[in-house]
Formats: C-alpha cells, structure tokens, sequence
C-alpha cells in the first residue's frame, strides 16, 4: 500500500518542482533592472550593470532589463521574453520603450525583445548582432559580465541615435557588394589565369598571378570594411555609457509598457 501511494506522491513532487523552476518569476521587491536569479555574476558586476541601467533609466525614460534564469522549459526563450516583458510591464506605458534581455543560463539561450516603441531603432537585424557578435562569443567564454556590458552600451548608441539603425541594416546586408567581389575575382583572376594557361610562353605567369593574388586581397579588405559600415565597432570597447559613466540613482519600479514580436536572440 504504502509503494502504491508514493509513487504519485513522487510524481507529482517532480511536475511541481518542473512548473516552479519553469514559472515566471515575480518582480523583486524593491524592483530592479538585473535580475540575476542563477549566481552567474558577481555581486559587484551585478551592481555595476544595475548602477548603469538605472542611470540610463533615469536620463531617458527608457528601461533596459536583464534577467538570467536557469530554464524556460517548455517554452519557446522568444515567447517566454515577450510575456515577461509584458507581466512586468518593462517600459512606460505610454512609449512601450522597454528592453528585455533574457539569458537561460542552462538551456544556453538568449533573446533580447523590444517594446513597440523601441523596435525602430532595434529592429530585429540588429539584435541579432548584438546577440551573435556581443554576447553569445562572451557568454561561450563564461564572460557574462562582459557580454551583458557590451550589450547594453551598443542598445544605448543605438538608441541615442550615435548609430542609425537604417544606415546599419543596409550596410550589414550589402549583397551588391559581393556581386561585384565576385565579378572582380572573374575579372582579375579567373581570366588572366585561363589567358596564361592558353600562353605556350607564359614568360608573366608568375608575376601576373601575385599581382591578381595581391588585388584580390585588397577587394577582400575593401569588401570586408564596406559590409560592417559603422556596425563594425560592435567588437570594440566600450561605449560611451560605460559601466563608471553614471552614478546610482533608485529605480521606482516599471512603468507598464508592453512588448511587440521585435526581438531576436541566439544559443551558445
């Protein structure tokens, strides 16, 4: 008897331990823009993001949110940001100008979603870069501290309009550019070599091949240069909303705004 209960005893202690770690997780009281609910940050860089985020918040209206989970279950990290964002109500009511970075620290997931007032100066081709190139290399290197700081400095250039977001798209996916890469390599490659094939003397073989070698890497590095535009500081330093930059300031809690489909995240 005792074997016939306590086998549904046991399953349903498991189901409510799966629901608990895979529930949303209230605001904190007294609210706070990091929210790291796994130790994957130190007390002092938690500190250090907070201090930023809130200043930021302080300056513009605008709230950007980290929260770093263990697992969103059975949920889609898309889906789960978009409806903590929305619970929270992350932004102001009236400019829905929040940002919500979520990290599932065991799934290995991040996705950061924008409110419908935000979504024009992040739309989803360049969160997508800040997820693949600022934070998911950081966070493969246990660097979260690093990736979280990178990320949130390029949200504020982004939105202070120091990168504008129209310039930055088109730049990011040129493909007139590698048209006309590739007809340069036809041009001063492919041809000459099949002419000094055809050449029974080939006395400029040699030299006519290091010249074409020679220009194909410089159309490499013009290519290179002209895709990433002005996106291509995404890999440098910090900006200018560095983590010292401000001073503390308290956070009076969200303001109500609500999130759209805007938003792009990755996997590391």
């Amino acid at each position: 008897m005792k074997v016939k209960y306590l086998v549904p005893l046991l399953f349903l202690f498991f189901t409510a331990q799966t629901f608990a770690q895979t529930d949303f997780p209230e605001v904190p009281s007294p609210p706070r823009l990091v929210n790291d609910f796994t130790n994957s940050l130190s007390s002092q860089q938690e500190s250090d993001l907070e201090r930023k985020l809130r200043a930021y918040n302080d300056s513009t209206s605008t709230q950007v949110t980290i929260v770093m989970i263990r697992s969103v279950g059975p949920y889609d990290i898309s889906d789960y940001t978009f409806q903590l964002g929305d619970k929270w109500g992350i932004g102001q009511k009236d400019r829905d100008n929040g940002v919500l970075i979520l990290a599932a620290m065991e799934d290995r997931k991040v996705f950061i979603a924008t409110g419908y007032g935000m979504e024009g100066v992040l739309p989803d081709a360049l969160t997508k870069r800040i997820v693949n190139q600022l934070i998911v290399p950081n966070f493969r290197m246990e660097e979260y501290y690093t990736g979280l700081d990178k990320a949130t400095d390029m949200i504020f250039k982004l939105a202070s309009g120091e990168y504008k977001a129209e310039k930055v798209t088109s730049s990011g996916e040129n493909g007139g550019a590698v048209i006309f890469f590739l007809f340069m390599i036809v041009i001063f490659v492919i041809i000459p070599m099949i002419k000094n094939k055809k050449d029974n003397n080939n006395h400029m073989g040699g030299k006519g091949g290091n010249v074409d070698l020679f220009t194909t890497i410089m159309l490499a590095n013009m290519l290179k240069g002209g895709s990433r535009g002005k996106f291509g500081d995404f890999s440098s330093g910090k900006g200018s909303f560095g983590g010292g930059s401000f001073g503390g300031g308290s956070f009076g809690g969200f303001g109500g705004g609500s999130f759209g489909g805007g938003g792009a995240g990755g996997s590391w």
